[in-house]
């Protein structure tokens, strides 16, 4: 098997490592400057050295840069790889070009999940790669080998791709603490007992049926009801709620669960709410003029 080494223990490259650890690769070296970056690879990596990464690179047939994004280009050009290298980054974002013109075979590979910190279980993620023809051999064998499955998006298509998994997951994040936040104010004591099942089974559901799976007022037409939820919400939640219901709206009246006339009292309403939206920030723009001061 190819020896590896880890550019980078942060919470990607030292899970990523300790699962190429567990399948067989040898890590050969990882770097790590911060106490926190020693303390993780003193964790799941404890068995490897830690080394300057020119010491790691000249160690290893396949280099991983697990740094931030805005660093991979720099990292990459500063590192003494050969042609007989694989150099591969673990960025959703960045494609190939990312870095640059380095003389290892480039790969970019991406695990959609989440780094917590500890050991992390990628049996099931199915990474994301993109690669030259001659790698795609050597991309395969390295993902299948951690049980993992794998799928290829084209290098013009890495921001659209990185997107949707943003879109997906951090966003999801900020729409439940609002929710969370709206459930607080509505006097309910344990808002994650009431989010979990719900929010589990629509969750598995939308994976398994897509739009399909929508439920809800505005699927039923219920104008009243979200005239309602609007007139209760406030501020970046009542923003947030109307974007999405506008979302909502279009597709359901794509899918003609909703007829055309329902589907212009929910725009009626959506866009009474904007200009009421609109019309508050002025007002608070005004007050802050006038005082000096953000309105309290």
């Amino acid at each position: 098997m190819e020896r590896i080494g880890i550019i980078g223990a942060g919470r990607a490259g030292s899970a990523v490592g300790a699962a190429l650890a567990s399948a067989g690769h040898p890590v050969t070296g990882v770097s790590a400057r911060s106490r926190a970056s020693l303390d993780r690879a003193a964790l799941l990596l404890p068995h490897v050295p830690v080394l300057a990464p020119d010491e790691v690179t000249s160690r290893a047939d396949v280099v991983v840069l697990a740094v931030p994004d805005d660093r991979i280009g720099t990292v990459a050009a500063a590192l003494p790889l050969t042609p007989d290298q694989y150099v591969v980054h673990l960025s959703g974002a960045h494609g190939l070009a990312v870095l640059g013109a380095t003389p290892a075979t480039p790969v970019a590979l991406h695990p959609p999940m989440t780094f917590p910190g500890g050991p992390v279980d990628l049996s099931g993620v199915t990474f994301t790669a993109t690669a030259p023809a001659a790698a795609t051999d050597f991309v395969e064998r390295l993902v299948k080998g951690l049980g993992a499955g794998i799928q290829w998006v084209a290098e013009e298509q890495r921001a659209r791709y990185h997107a949707g998994l943003v879109h997906g997951a951090n966003h999801l994040t900020t729409l439940v603490s609002q929710a969370y936040d709206v459930l607080l104010e509505a006097g309910v004591t344990d808002p994650v007992a009431a989010l979990r099942p719900l929010l589990s089974a629509t969750l598995d559901n939308t994976l398994r049926s897509g739009h399909d799976a929508l439920t809800g007022p505005i699927a039923r037409g219920d104008v009243d009801t979200v005239a309602a939820h609007l007139a209760a919400l406030r501020g970046r939640t009542a923003s947030t709620y109307a974007e999405l219901a506008r979302a909502t709206v279009e597709r359901v009246t794509q899918d003609q669960r909703i007829d055309a006339a329902t589907a212009e009292r929910f725009a009626q309403l959506l866009d009474g709410q904007q200009d009421r939206l609109e019309q508050d920030q002025r007002q608070q723009v005004l007050e802050r003029d006038r005082t000096g001061e953000a309105p309290r």
